[in-house]
């Protein structure tokens, strides 16, 4: 008899920053799996269109829902809507993120403001309502904290200090929930991705500057292609990893390796 370690199959789950790039790329590896998908994030047309998107080519349910994480009480809408809609939330990817780029000198008080609203406070504010509302009752949860690999270390190639700190926030939050959380039966863990291809990334990636910056700091040399990523998604996300909890996996190449 064959398992299918990896079935999700009539599991929810909840991707914020799902209207372009790596969002749009973990929501489809999960849909792959048999999940049914939550796309969620500020730009209703663009979640209109994936949700839409991936229903046609996975066959499984897919909800879109327009919400700025930042907004407490949009961000429990949300939750109450998927709950009413589905009766569950089995998977949480907190991938919605955004990044100041400046030297440190220059940022200003409310870009960095900014850049913790999101990616850290923002991601608290969903896995908070997300455990209270589903996963504490139901005794079981994934959730998936999408961090970088400058969470976890400096770099030389693009100054961007509020992100490096609100990323590092959440390698820390993400420990925190999994301490608090697992034996509720929520597994909190993170991943950490290196340079990634998005539409938005490629032309930058791609740059002579960066290809000879990848062969000196990254054991791969290479940044990383589109999928790639999902198997990480797809492991933490199932009943596979019942016993992985307060992880915090880089998926870089090798570039925190040095």
């Amino acid at each position: 008899m064959k398992t299918n370690y990896f079935d999700l199959t009539g599991q929810v789950a909840i991707v914020t920053g799902c209207s372009t790039g790596l969002g749009v790329q973990l929501a489809k590896a999960l849909a792959n799996q048999g999940a049914n998908i939550v796309a969620l994030a500020r730009r209703k047309e663009l979640i209109d269109q994936v949700a839409k998107e991936i229903a046609e080519e996975y066959g499984v349910k897919t909800l879109a829902i327009p919400c700025d994480i930042t907004d407490t009480s949009k961000v429990e809408a949300a939750v109450d809507q998927v709950c009413k809609e589905f009766g569950r939330i089995d998977i949480l990817i907190n991938n919605a993120g955004t990044g100041a780029v400046a030297p440190a000198e220059e940022i200003t008080d409310e870009q960095f403001e900014g850049e913790f609203n999101i990616d850290l406070f923002g991601s608290f504010k969903m896995a908070r309502a997300v455990a209270k509302k589903a996963m504490l009752p139901a005794k079981y949860g994934r959730i998936i904290n999408i961090s970088s690999m400058y969470g976890l270390v400096g770099n030389k190639i693009a100054p961007a200090s509020p992100y490096h700190a609100a990323k590092g926030g959440v390698v820390n939050l993400t420990r925190a929930l999994a301490a608090e959380w697992g034996e509720k039966g929520i597994n909190v863990n993170a991943i950490c991705p290196g340079y990634f291809e998005t539409p938005l990334t490629k032309e930058t990636l791609d740059s002579e500057y960066f290809q000879e910056y990848a062969k000196t700091m990254i054991p791969l040399s290479r940044y990383g292609k589109e999928g790639e990523l999902d198997t990480a998604a797809i492991f933490l996300s199932s009943q596979c990893s019942s016993y992985v909890n307060g992880l915090i996996l880089p998926v870089d190449g090798g570039y925190t390796a040095l």
